[in-house]
């Protein structure tokens, strides 16, 4: 079973290769969608693919890159978007 999920991350998430991390993950992981800076300071994530693959990318979203602080991980399910590839905005 697919889904998509825009996943929000706070902390120290911006200057620290955060989005770039989510794509060798996602890619690791045969996830689709991409990463985005939000003007709050907060990365966004869409991400398609298996349920599984989608819990997994999550809780390591928890933890993030060595140089991140994550102080939380917000997850909306939505609608099943295809996409094709997964890229950084």
């Amino acid at each position: 079973m697919k889904e998509t999920v825009k996943l929000k991350i706070n902390g120290r998430v911006q200057g620290v290769g955060f989005r770039y991390w989510v794509k060798v993950q996602a890619q690791r992981l045969k996830i689709n969608g991409y990463a985005k800076n939000l003007a709050d300071g907060s990365v966004e994530i869409l991400a398609s693919g298996k349920k599984t693959k989608i819990k997994e990318l999550k809780k390591i979203c928890n933890q993030g890159p060595s140089n991140a602080f994550v102080e939380s991980v917000n997850l909306q399910t939505k609608n099943y978007i295809c996409f094709e590839g997964f890229n950084i905005f």
